[in-house]
Order: structure tokens, then sequence, then C-alpha cells
């Protein structure tokens, strides 16, 4: 963990506080993260080890305050970790816990539960999450790894096509393609038996990889069109990032529990527009695709949720080849039980890996 966090464009070092400073900063925070309420200095003189009176917790409050850590939400003497103070928090005093064996097997047990197909595995396994820790449980898939078992051209128009790809786990998706000039029917009925003689089983890279080494044999017996709709049709699925991917959310529901005021309605509202949006929210996930183990944004740390103040929390999950293919995680408020919440994102995103390459 790191122990200097940038706090605006400063930085707060473990050094700049002493251990009765640490001590309340530790008590308002962890007050937040239970209540949501604040914590006045009164109750914080009642709660620390350190005898000190109120008007002392105030003195070392107000260092706190001065330090960007903590903040008045109103003229009440009750104080409130600031983002920047949870992010301190999270880096630098925060004890991640560790789930025990009955958890770990928990959570082995109910993804496991959901069988063979890719889909309900990423679907229990983001529900799963979304039920232990009251918050939205999010996964950012690669339709790369869905094993194919049908594929069929369909015209539109003269010069148009539906190609309709049906996966092993029962998704379906359809794409429009371009069609060459003149191109029979008997064209797309070829194509079609081509492709689901050698597609059935692959992924999309297997499939593709499968149809080079069949033309580069010889072994692709077809005419200029019928090979130019084969690979319009295979092309139609290697796409953009965000075609390319899918998006799961689970157990938005949990984030209208423990409502404390008009306030936190509207940024549970907020969140709910954030999650509509689907290509930022791809955005934000695939950034944790370029780093190791659990990523941590807290409110406008990520600019998708700063009107929301929600933090997220998310792991990379791999395949057999130890490529990461997804991510996934939680979506919350900010007074997400960190030290809870991390491990379990990191076990379960290992445990979706491994049935994955299974």
């Amino acid at each position: 963990m790191s122990q200097d966090v940038p706090i605006g464009r400063t930085q707060v070092s473990l050094a700049q506080l002493n251990e009765r400073s640490r001590e309340i900063f530790r008590q308002i925070v962890e007050s937040y993260l239970t209540t949501g309420e604040p914590l006045g200095s009164r109750n914080l003189s009642r709660l620390i080890t350190t005898p000190l009176s109120p008007a002392s917790v105030r003195n070392v409050m107000a260092d706190l305050e001065h330090l960007g850590l903590i903040y008045a939400p109103h003229t009440s003497a009750g104080r409130l970790p600031t983002e920047q103070g949870l992010r301190f928090f999270v880096d630098a005093l925060m004890q991640i816990g560790d789930l025990n064996d009955n958890e770990r097997r928990q959570i082995e047990a109910q993804v496991a539960g959901a069988g063979k197909s890719v889909e309900n595995v990423l679907s229990e396994a983001s529900g799963l999450l979304s039920g232990l820790t009251r918050a939205a449980g999010v996964v950012l898939a690669s339709k790369h790894n869905v094993r194919l078992k049908h594929i069929e051209f369909v015209r539109l128009e003269p010069e148009r096509a539906l190609v309709v790809m049906v996966s092993e786990d029962g998704q379906v998706e359809n794409r429009v393609v371009p069609l060459p000039i003149g191109l029979p029917t008997s064209a797309l009925t070829e194509a079609t038996n081509f492709l689901n003689a050698r597609i059935r089983g692959r992924t999309l890279p297997e499939a593709r990889a499968e149809l080079e080494k069949a033309q580069t044999a010889g072994q692709a017996e077809l005419d200029a069109l019928t090979q130019k709709v084969v690979a319009a049709g295979l092309a139609s699925w290697s796409g953009g990032e965000t075609a390319d991917r899918r998006l799961i959310v689970r157990g938005q529901a949990h984030l209208l529990d423990d409502l404390k005021a008009l306030e936190d309605l509207e940024r549970v509202r907020l969140l709910f527009d954030d999650l509509e949006t689907r290509r930022e929210v791809v955005d934000l996930l695939g950034r944790a695709e370029r780093a190791e183990g659990v990523r941590i944004f807290i409110g406008s740390e990520n600019k998708l949720f700063s009107m929301s103040g929600s933090s997220t929390i998310i792991a990379p999950y791999r395949d057999t080849k130890g490529s990461i293919v997804g991510v996934i995680g939680v979506i919350g408020p900010t007074r997400l039980n960190y030290a809870r919440v991390i491990p379990m994102v990191d076990y379960t995103a290992k445990v979706v890996g491994k049935l994955i390459a299974g």
C-alpha cells in the first residue's frame, strides 16, 4: 500500500499524522463506512483509546480538515471523510481482510453451480457479488471467448444481408453486412454451409485462424464472390471495442437500500443514469484490463461516476493462456466496506477465470 497519497496538489504522508490524529481520522472514516453519518467531537472523544477532551478532539479535526482529509457537511460539529480522505484511508491505513474457507467455498459453489455456459457463470458471479456487497455487480466480458454454434446469412436487400450468429450458450447476435453486386442467393447458402462446417465449438479467433488455414491450404473451394461474403461475415464480429464487449449489471436495486436523505436518492438516480450509458461504463471497466489485480476508483477519480459520488472496485479475470478476457466487480456508494469487498472481488475474479478456462 502507498504511504504518500496525493490530496489536490499536495501529498499527505502518514508521517504528517501522529498516532492520535490517525486514530481520530480512522474513527471518522469507519463511522462513515458503517452509518453514512457525520461523527462529532463529543462522540469521538468517547470512542478513542487515548483520553482527550472534546476541545482537543476538535483541534485534531481542524488539522485533518486543513489537510483535506475530512469536511463538515453542515454547520454541525460532525465530520465526514472527503473523497481524498477515503483514498488516503484505503491506500495508507486500511487493513484488507481475507476470506475464510467457508466464504471461499460459498463463492466457488455458487459460481460453479451456474453450469458451463460462460454467460451463466458471469451473470451468476455478478449477482453473487451484488448480494454479498449490497451494491451493483458488474461484468465486462470479451465476446471472443464465446464458443460458436451456428451462423447464417439472410438477404435483406440486393446488396445487404443479415448475419445471424448463435453461440453454444444460446446467445444470438445479428449484424448487417454489405454484399457484392450481383451476388446470387446460392452464394449465401454456400457461405453459410462453408462457415458452419468449420466454426462449431470454436471461439471467434479460433474460427478465423481455421478459415485462414483452409484458404492457405487451398481447401476453400469458393468462388471470389462467396469468399467476400465469408470475409464480410467474420469481419462484422471483429468490430470496435464497445461492440466487441458484453456488459452485465446485476443488483441495481441494492443501491436503493439504506438511503439516508433526498440527496442520497438523487445520487442513486444519477448512478442509474450513468449505468445506462453503456459506452462510458465499458471504457471505465476497460481501464482495469491494463492493470494487475484489483483496481479501486473512488468518487471523482473516475469522471463517469463523479456526479453520483460512487466507488468502483474491479478485478480482471483470465483465460487458459493467462490473457485478460474481462473484468468483474461492484459499483456502489463511496461508503462501501472496502476491506471486505476487495478480497471478495479478487477471489471471485480468480474463480471465474478458472471456470472459464476449464
